[in-house]
Protein backbone atom coordinates (compact mmCIF):
# COMPACT_ATOMS: atom_id res chain seq x y z
CA UNK A 1 0.00 0.00 0.00
CA UNK A 2 1.18 3.53 -1.07
CA UNK A 3 0.83 6.76 1.25
CA UNK A 4 0.59 10.01 -0.09
CA UNK A 5 4.37 10.78 0.53
CA UNK A 6 5.33 7.50 -1.81
CA UNK A 7 5.31 3.92 -1.63
CA UNK A 8 5.30 1.79 1.69
CA UNK A 9 7.90 -0.55 0.73
CA UNK A 10 10.03 2.73 1.14
CA UNK A 11 11.83 2.57 -2.88
CA UNK A 12 13.16 6.05 -3.43
CA UNK A 13 10.34 8.46 -5.88
CA UNK A 14 11.65 9.58 -8.70
CA UNK A 15 10.72 13.27 -8.74
CA UNK A 16 11.13 15.76 -11.70
CA UNK A 17 14.39 17.80 -11.83
CA UNK A 18 14.53 21.15 -11.43
CA UNK A 19 14.88 23.67 -13.90
CA UNK A 20 19.05 24.55 -13.86
CA UNK A 21 18.80 28.42 -13.54
CA UNK A 22 21.18 31.04 -14.99
CA UNK A 23 23.95 30.69 -18.35
CA UNK A 24 24.43 26.87 -18.02
CA UNK A 25 20.78 25.91 -18.15
CA UNK A 26 19.88 23.22 -20.91
CA UNK A 27 18.33 25.44 -23.93
CA UNK A 28 14.67 25.14 -24.91
CA UNK A 29 14.27 22.85 -27.58
CA UNK A 30 14.43 24.85 -30.95
CA UNK A 31 10.69 24.19 -32.54
CA UNK A 32 9.94 25.63 -36.06
CA UNK A 33 8.30 28.93 -35.53
CA UNK A 34 4.41 29.02 -36.12
CA UNK A 35 3.44 30.01 -40.05
CA UNK A 36 7.01 29.58 -40.90
CA UNK A 37 8.15 28.66 -44.80
CA UNK A 38 8.47 25.45 -45.83
CA UNK A 39 11.59 23.44 -46.14
CA UNK A 40 11.46 22.47 -49.94
CA UNK A 41 14.15 19.93 -50.76
CA UNK A 42 15.31 19.53 -54.30
CA UNK A 43 16.04 16.65 -55.74
CA UNK A 44 18.01 16.36 -58.80
CA UNK A 45 18.25 13.53 -60.83
CA UNK A 46 16.03 11.07 -62.68
CA UNK A 47 13.11 10.44 -60.18
CA UNK A 48 12.83 7.27 -59.08
CA UNK A 49 11.60 5.30 -56.31
CA UNK A 50 15.23 4.75 -54.62
CA UNK A 51 15.55 8.49 -55.39
CA UNK A 52 12.52 9.59 -53.31
CA UNK A 53 12.92 7.07 -50.12
CA UNK A 54 16.33 8.79 -50.09
CA UNK A 55 14.95 12.18 -49.91
CA UNK A 56 11.96 10.90 -47.56
CA UNK A 57 15.05 9.68 -44.96
CA UNK A 58 16.83 13.04 -45.12
CA UNK A 59 13.23 14.63 -44.80
CA UNK A 60 12.50 12.58 -41.82
CA UNK A 61 15.87 13.52 -40.52
CA UNK A 62 15.09 17.03 -40.90
CA UNK A 63 11.94 17.53 -38.83
CA UNK A 64 13.12 15.15 -36.33
CA UNK A 65 15.56 17.71 -35.33
CA UNK A 66 12.67 20.71 -35.84
CA UNK A 67 9.37 19.92 -34.57
CA UNK A 68 6.80 20.96 -36.88
CA UNK A 69 9.13 21.32 -39.97
CA UNK A 70 6.72 21.71 -42.80
CA UNK A 71 9.11 20.05 -45.36
CA UNK A 72 8.30 19.08 -48.97
CA UNK A 73 10.00 16.96 -51.40
CA UNK A 74 10.56 18.96 -54.80
CA UNK A 75 12.12 16.95 -57.85
CA UNK A 76 13.93 18.51 -60.91
CA UNK A 77 12.64 16.18 -63.39
CA UNK A 78 9.22 15.49 -61.48
CA UNK A 79 6.56 15.69 -63.64
CA UNK A 80 3.72 13.47 -62.38
CA UNK A 81 1.38 13.09 -58.80
CA UNK A 82 3.85 10.04 -58.14
CA UNK A 83 7.50 12.60 -58.20
CA UNK A 84 6.13 16.12 -58.15
CA UNK A 85 8.73 18.62 -59.66
CA UNK A 86 9.86 21.58 -57.81
CA UNK A 87 7.42 24.54 -59.30
CA UNK A 88 4.63 22.37 -58.72
CA UNK A 89 5.51 21.98 -54.82
CA UNK A 90 5.81 25.80 -54.26
CA UNK A 91 3.16 26.75 -56.22
CA UNK A 92 1.27 23.90 -53.95
CA UNK A 93 2.74 25.63 -50.62
CA UNK A 94 1.47 29.35 -51.36
CA UNK A 95 -1.91 28.08 -52.09
CA UNK A 96 -2.20 26.36 -48.48
CA UNK A 97 -0.71 29.25 -47.19
CA UNK A 98 -3.52 31.16 -48.25
CA UNK A 99 -5.89 28.17 -47.84
CA UNK A 100 -4.48 28.17 -43.73
CA UNK A 101 -5.17 32.36 -43.38
CA UNK A 102 -8.60 32.60 -45.56
CA UNK A 103 -10.06 29.38 -43.30
CA UNK A 104 -8.67 31.67 -40.17
CA UNK A 105 -10.26 34.90 -40.81
CA UNK A 106 -13.44 32.92 -41.93
CA UNK A 107 -13.57 31.74 -38.53
CA UNK A 108 -13.09 34.93 -36.57
CA UNK A 109 -9.79 34.99 -35.75
CA UNK A 110 -7.18 37.94 -35.67
CA UNK A 111 -4.27 36.44 -38.01
CA UNK A 112 -2.03 38.77 -39.82
CA UNK A 113 -2.07 38.55 -43.28
CA UNK A 114 0.84 36.01 -44.60
CA UNK A 115 4.34 36.95 -45.86
CA UNK A 116 7.88 37.08 -46.49
CA UNK A 117 9.00 33.78 -48.37
CA UNK A 118 6.61 30.40 -48.82
CA UNK A 119 9.29 28.72 -48.83
CA UNK A 120 12.98 28.08 -48.60
CA UNK A 121 14.58 25.85 -51.76
CA UNK A 122 17.54 23.46 -50.23
CA UNK A 123 19.28 21.94 -53.07
CA UNK A 124 20.35 18.31 -52.52
CA UNK A 125 23.81 19.19 -53.93
CA UNK A 126 27.19 18.24 -51.58
CA UNK A 127 28.77 20.77 -53.49
CA UNK A 128 28.16 23.16 -56.49
CA UNK A 129 26.92 22.32 -59.80
CA UNK A 130 26.58 25.59 -61.78
CA UNK A 131 24.38 23.35 -64.31
CA UNK A 132 21.54 21.99 -61.71
CA UNK A 133 21.61 25.48 -59.53
CA UNK A 134 20.66 26.64 -62.75
CA UNK A 135 17.75 24.73 -63.50
CA UNK A 136 16.79 24.84 -59.85
CA UNK A 137 17.07 28.85 -59.71
CA UNK A 138 14.49 28.45 -63.04
CA UNK A 139 12.24 26.30 -61.70
CA UNK A 140 11.90 28.71 -58.46
CA UNK A 141 11.54 31.37 -60.83
CA UNK A 142 8.93 29.49 -62.68
CA UNK A 143 6.95 28.77 -60.24
CA UNK A 144 6.03 32.71 -59.50
CA UNK A 145 6.25 31.89 -56.16
CA UNK A 146 7.88 33.69 -53.18
CA UNK A 147 10.71 31.34 -52.51
CA UNK A 148 14.45 32.07 -50.75
CA UNK A 149 17.32 29.28 -52.56
CA UNK A 150 19.99 28.00 -50.10
CA UNK A 151 23.92 27.31 -51.13
CA UNK A 152 24.68 23.80 -51.47
CA UNK A 153 25.18 21.77 -48.19
CA UNK A 154 29.04 21.49 -48.19
CA UNK A 155 31.96 22.22 -47.88
CA UNK A 156 31.53 20.69 -44.18
CA UNK A 157 33.11 18.79 -41.54
CA UNK A 158 29.72 16.56 -41.60
CA UNK A 159 30.68 15.75 -44.87
CA UNK A 160 34.10 14.60 -44.43
CA UNK A 161 32.71 12.51 -41.11
CA UNK A 162 30.24 10.92 -43.55
CA UNK A 163 32.95 10.01 -46.24
CA UNK A 164 35.05 8.50 -43.69
CA UNK A 165 32.05 6.64 -42.78
CA UNK A 166 31.01 5.51 -46.51
CA UNK A 167 35.27 4.31 -46.67
CA UNK A 168 34.53 2.33 -43.62
CA UNK A 169 31.35 0.70 -44.69
CA UNK A 170 33.50 -0.51 -47.88
CA UNK A 171 36.09 -2.01 -46.11
CA UNK A 172 38.52 1.05 -47.45
CA UNK A 173 39.42 2.90 -44.74
CA UNK A 174 39.62 2.16 -40.36
CA UNK A 175 36.52 3.23 -38.83
CA UNK A 176 38.47 4.51 -36.48
CA UNK A 177 42.45 5.29 -36.11
CA UNK A 178 42.62 5.61 -31.93
CA UNK A 179 41.50 1.49 -32.23
CA UNK A 180 44.80 0.38 -33.53
CA UNK A 181 43.56 -2.39 -35.56
CA UNK A 182 44.32 -2.79 -39.32
CA UNK A 183 42.16 -3.10 -42.41
CA UNK A 184 43.61 -5.39 -44.59
CA UNK A 185 41.76 -3.41 -48.05
CA UNK A 186 42.20 0.41 -46.52
CA UNK A 187 43.33 2.70 -49.31
CA UNK A 188 46.60 4.65 -49.02
CA UNK A 189 45.25 7.34 -51.51
CA UNK A 190 41.95 8.79 -51.82
CA UNK A 191 40.20 10.46 -54.99
CA UNK A 192 37.18 12.57 -54.18
CA UNK A 193 34.88 12.23 -57.34
CA UNK A 194 32.35 15.41 -57.47
CA UNK A 195 30.83 16.49 -60.25
CA UNK A 196 29.87 20.50 -61.52
CA UNK A 197 33.71 21.39 -62.78
CA UNK A 198 36.48 23.30 -61.49
CA UNK A 199 34.45 24.58 -58.74
CA UNK A 200 32.99 21.91 -57.65
CA UNK A 201 36.96 20.07 -57.61
CA UNK A 202 37.88 23.07 -55.14
CA UNK A 203 34.89 22.53 -53.31
CA UNK A 204 35.60 19.03 -52.87
CA UNK A 205 39.06 19.41 -52.03
CA UNK A 206 38.56 21.60 -49.00
CA UNK A 207 36.09 18.65 -47.63
CA UNK A 208 39.16 16.55 -48.89
CA UNK A 209 41.42 18.14 -46.59
CA UNK A 210 39.29 17.68 -43.54
CA UNK A 211 38.67 13.47 -44.64
CA UNK A 212 43.00 13.46 -44.93
CA UNK A 213 43.12 14.83 -41.51
CA UNK A 214 41.17 12.01 -40.41
CA UNK A 215 42.49 9.04 -42.23
CA UNK A 216 46.16 10.22 -42.52
CA UNK A 217 46.31 9.14 -46.48
CA UNK A 218 46.74 11.29 -48.91
CA UNK A 219 43.02 12.61 -50.59
CA UNK A 220 42.57 14.07 -53.97
CA UNK A 221 39.57 15.92 -55.38
CA UNK A 222 38.60 14.92 -59.05
CA UNK A 223 35.89 15.55 -61.38
CA UNK A 224 33.68 12.73 -62.70
CA UNK A 225 32.13 15.02 -65.58
CA UNK A 226 35.75 16.35 -66.52
CA UNK A 227 37.32 13.65 -69.10
CA UNK A 228 40.78 12.19 -67.87
CA UNK A 229 40.13 14.31 -64.24
CA UNK A 230 39.85 10.77 -62.56
CA UNK A 231 42.76 9.18 -64.27
CA UNK A 232 45.03 12.22 -63.58
CA UNK A 233 44.19 12.51 -60.50
CA UNK A 234 44.99 8.51 -59.54
CA UNK A 235 48.48 9.02 -61.70
CA UNK A 236 49.22 11.76 -59.30
CA UNK A 237 48.51 10.01 -56.36
CA UNK A 238 50.55 6.78 -57.55
CA UNK A 239 53.47 8.88 -58.27
CA UNK A 240 53.66 10.28 -54.75
CA UNK A 241 53.51 6.47 -53.37
CA UNK A 242 50.16 5.48 -52.64
CA UNK A 243 49.31 2.35 -54.57
CA UNK A 244 45.78 1.11 -53.28
CA UNK A 245 43.65 3.94 -54.21
CA UNK A 246 39.76 4.46 -52.94
CA UNK A 247 37.06 6.26 -55.36
CA UNK A 248 35.09 8.20 -52.44
CA UNK A 249 32.18 9.38 -54.48
CA UNK A 250 31.46 13.60 -53.06
CA UNK A 251 28.09 13.04 -53.95
CA UNK A 252 24.57 12.48 -52.40
CA UNK A 253 23.44 9.85 -55.19
CA UNK A 254 20.34 11.67 -57.25
CA UNK A 255 22.78 13.92 -59.41
CA UNK A 256 25.19 10.94 -60.95
CA UNK A 257 24.70 7.76 -62.98
CA UNK A 258 25.44 4.98 -61.13
CA UNK A 259 27.48 3.93 -64.24
CA UNK A 260 29.41 6.78 -64.60
CA UNK A 261 31.04 6.02 -61.05
CA UNK A 262 31.34 2.06 -61.79
CA UNK A 263 33.61 3.56 -65.29
CA UNK A 264 35.66 5.74 -62.96
CA UNK A 265 36.64 3.25 -60.89
CA UNK A 266 37.35 0.85 -63.45
CA UNK A 267 38.82 2.97 -65.66
CA UNK A 268 42.15 3.54 -62.63
CA UNK A 269 41.62 0.19 -60.86
CA UNK A 270 40.41 1.14 -57.63
CA UNK A 271 37.35 0.60 -55.32
CA UNK A 272 34.83 2.75 -54.63
CA UNK A 273 32.90 3.83 -51.33
CA UNK A 274 28.56 4.70 -51.63
CA UNK A 275 27.75 7.76 -52.11
CA UNK A 276 27.04 9.98 -49.01
CA UNK A 277 22.47 9.17 -49.55
CA UNK A 278 20.74 9.80 -46.64
CA UNK A 279 23.55 9.86 -43.92
CA UNK A 280 22.21 11.86 -40.62
CA UNK A 281 24.57 14.52 -41.10
CA UNK A 282 22.88 15.16 -44.90
CA UNK A 283 19.64 15.81 -43.23
CA UNK A 284 21.34 18.14 -40.89
CA UNK A 285 22.67 20.51 -43.14
CA UNK A 286 19.88 20.77 -44.85
CA UNK A 287 17.78 21.93 -41.66
CA UNK A 288 20.79 24.25 -41.30
CA UNK A 289 20.30 25.83 -44.52
CA UNK A 290 16.78 26.32 -43.94
CA UNK A 291 16.80 27.81 -39.92
CA UNK A 292 19.64 30.25 -41.27
CA UNK A 293 18.34 31.73 -43.95
CA UNK A 294 15.27 32.30 -41.68
CA UNK A 295 17.41 33.48 -38.93
CA UNK A 296 16.18 30.89 -36.06
CA UNK A 297 18.90 28.66 -36.07
CA UNK A 298 21.02 28.51 -32.77
CA UNK A 299 23.90 26.91 -33.88
CA UNK A 300 25.75 25.37 -37.17
CA UNK A 301 26.03 21.37 -36.73
CA UNK A 302 29.24 20.29 -35.76
CA UNK A 303 31.35 17.61 -37.54
CA UNK A 304 32.62 15.14 -35.23
CA UNK A 305 36.14 15.55 -33.61
CA UNK A 306 38.81 13.85 -35.91
CA UNK A 307 40.42 10.85 -34.23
Amino acid sequence: MSSPTGPASGLPVRMPRPRQPGRHRRPEPLVAPEGAPALVLAVPGTPSSATRGLADEVISIARSELPGLDARIGHLDGDDEEFLSLSTVLARAAEERTARYEQARAAGMEVKEPDGPVAVVVPLLAGPDNALLRRIRQAVMDSRIAAELTDVLGPHPLLAEALHVRLSEAGLARADRARLFTVATAADGIILASVGGDEAVQAAGITGMLLAARLAVPVMAAALDEEGSIASVAEQLRSSGSQQLALAPYLIGPEIEASLLEGAATEVGCSTAEPLGPYPAIGKLALAKYTTALGISPQQPQGAPVR
